[in-house]
Protein backbone atom coordinates (compact mmCIF):
# COMPACT_ATOMS: atom_id res chain seq x y z
CA UNK A 1 0.00 0.00 0.00
CA UNK A 2 1.35 3.42 -1.42
CA UNK A 3 1.26 6.02 1.55
CA UNK A 4 -0.59 8.99 0.44
CA UNK A 5 1.77 11.76 2.21
CA UNK A 6 4.89 11.46 -0.16
CA UNK A 7 1.83 11.84 -3.39
CA UNK A 8 0.46 14.69 -1.28
CA UNK A 9 3.47 16.35 -1.03
CA UNK A 10 4.68 15.47 -4.88
CA UNK A 11 1.17 16.77 -6.35
CA UNK A 12 1.50 19.81 -4.33
CA UNK A 13 5.03 21.15 -5.51
CA UNK A 14 3.96 20.14 -9.06
CA UNK A 15 0.91 22.70 -8.77
CA UNK A 16 3.17 25.29 -7.02
CA UNK A 17 5.66 24.67 -9.45
CA UNK A 18 3.06 25.22 -12.52
CA UNK A 19 1.53 28.33 -10.81
CA UNK A 20 4.97 29.68 -10.12
CA UNK A 21 6.44 29.80 -13.72
CA UNK A 22 2.52 31.08 -14.78
CA UNK A 23 2.40 33.57 -12.22
CA UNK A 24 6.23 34.92 -13.25
CA UNK A 25 5.32 34.46 -16.81
CA UNK A 26 2.44 36.81 -17.01
CA UNK A 27 2.22 39.91 -18.05
CA UNK A 28 1.48 42.64 -15.37
CA UNK A 29 -2.02 43.59 -16.81
CA UNK A 30 -2.83 39.84 -16.94
CA UNK A 31 -2.79 39.53 -12.94
CA UNK A 32 -5.90 40.40 -11.23
CA UNK A 33 -6.85 41.71 -7.96
CA UNK A 34 -3.13 41.71 -6.33
CA UNK A 35 -0.04 42.99 -7.69
CA UNK A 36 1.97 40.11 -9.53
CA UNK A 37 4.85 40.01 -6.73
CA UNK A 38 1.91 39.49 -4.20
CA UNK A 39 0.75 36.12 -5.62
CA UNK A 40 3.76 34.61 -5.91
CA UNK A 41 4.64 35.40 -2.33
CA UNK A 42 1.50 34.23 -1.53
CA UNK A 43 2.22 31.12 -3.96
CA UNK A 44 5.73 30.19 -2.01
CA UNK A 45 4.26 30.81 1.54
CA UNK A 46 1.25 28.90 1.00
CA UNK A 47 1.39 26.42 -1.61
CA UNK A 48 -1.61 24.64 -2.55
CA UNK A 49 -3.88 27.23 -1.69
CA UNK A 50 -2.16 30.38 -2.98
CA UNK A 51 -1.87 28.20 -6.12
CA UNK A 52 -5.51 26.95 -6.32
CA UNK A 53 -6.41 30.83 -5.36
CA UNK A 54 -3.75 31.92 -7.94
CA UNK A 55 -5.81 29.50 -10.99
CA UNK A 56 -9.20 30.77 -9.78
CA UNK A 57 -8.65 34.35 -8.69
CA UNK A 58 -5.04 35.86 -9.79
CA UNK A 59 -4.83 34.96 -13.46
CA UNK A 60 -6.98 36.50 -16.42
CA UNK A 61 -8.06 34.33 -19.01
CA UNK A 62 -8.01 34.64 -22.26
CA UNK A 63 -11.44 34.16 -24.31
CA UNK A 64 -11.26 32.29 -27.37
CA UNK A 65 -12.21 34.32 -30.61
CA UNK A 66 -13.80 31.24 -32.05
CA UNK A 67 -15.15 27.95 -30.49
CA UNK A 68 -13.88 25.03 -30.34
CA UNK A 69 -15.19 22.50 -33.62
CA UNK A 70 -15.86 19.13 -33.40
CA UNK A 71 -17.23 16.42 -35.49
CA UNK A 72 -17.09 16.56 -39.37
CA UNK A 73 -14.02 17.88 -41.04
CA UNK A 74 -16.15 19.43 -43.62
CA UNK A 75 -17.57 21.32 -41.19
CA UNK A 76 -14.37 23.37 -40.65
CA UNK A 77 -13.66 24.01 -44.33
CA UNK A 78 -17.39 25.31 -44.68
CA UNK A 79 -16.45 27.33 -41.48
CA UNK A 80 -13.43 28.57 -43.27
CA UNK A 81 -15.20 29.86 -46.28
CA UNK A 82 -16.93 32.22 -44.28
CA UNK A 83 -14.28 33.84 -42.88
CA UNK A 84 -13.85 37.49 -43.61
CA UNK A 85 -11.07 38.21 -46.43
CA UNK A 86 -7.20 39.87 -45.03
CA UNK A 87 -7.27 43.35 -45.00
CA UNK A 88 -6.02 45.08 -48.50
CA UNK A 89 -2.04 45.87 -48.08
CA UNK A 90 -0.64 49.19 -48.89
CA UNK A 91 0.52 49.82 -52.23
CA UNK A 92 2.75 52.68 -52.08
CA UNK A 93 6.62 52.28 -51.95
CA UNK A 94 8.57 53.33 -49.70
CA UNK A 95 9.81 56.29 -51.59
CA UNK A 96 6.37 57.41 -52.17
CA UNK A 97 5.93 56.89 -48.16
CA UNK A 98 9.29 59.13 -47.56
CA UNK A 99 7.47 61.98 -49.79
CA UNK A 100 4.16 61.92 -47.69
CA UNK A 101 5.88 62.58 -44.56
CA UNK A 102 8.14 65.63 -46.05
CA UNK A 103 4.99 67.45 -47.44
CA UNK A 104 3.18 66.38 -44.29
CA UNK A 105 6.49 67.64 -42.07
CA UNK A 106 6.27 70.59 -44.54
CA UNK A 107 2.89 71.73 -43.93
CA UNK A 108 3.12 71.39 -40.20
CA UNK A 109 6.15 73.85 -40.45
CA UNK A 110 3.76 76.27 -42.61
CA UNK A 111 0.74 75.86 -39.60
CA UNK A 112 3.52 76.36 -37.09
CA UNK A 113 4.74 79.47 -38.83
CA UNK A 114 1.47 80.78 -39.17
CA UNK A 115 0.77 80.43 -35.50
CA UNK A 116 3.80 82.33 -34.31
CA UNK A 117 3.20 85.09 -36.97
CA UNK A 118 -0.59 85.25 -35.40
CA UNK A 119 1.10 85.57 -31.99
CA UNK A 120 3.58 88.10 -32.78
CA UNK A 121 1.01 90.54 -34.32
CA UNK A 122 1.63 90.40 -37.77
CA UNK A 123 -0.27 89.08 -40.32
CA UNK A 124 0.44 85.63 -42.14
CA UNK A 125 1.69 86.26 -46.19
Amino acid sequence: MVDAMPVLALLTLTVMVVALIDAITRREDQVKHLPKFAWIFFIVLLPLIGSILWFALGREYEARSTPMSFGDPRRWQKDAQHTPPPAPRENRTTEQQIADLEREMRLADLEEQVRRRRAEGGAPT
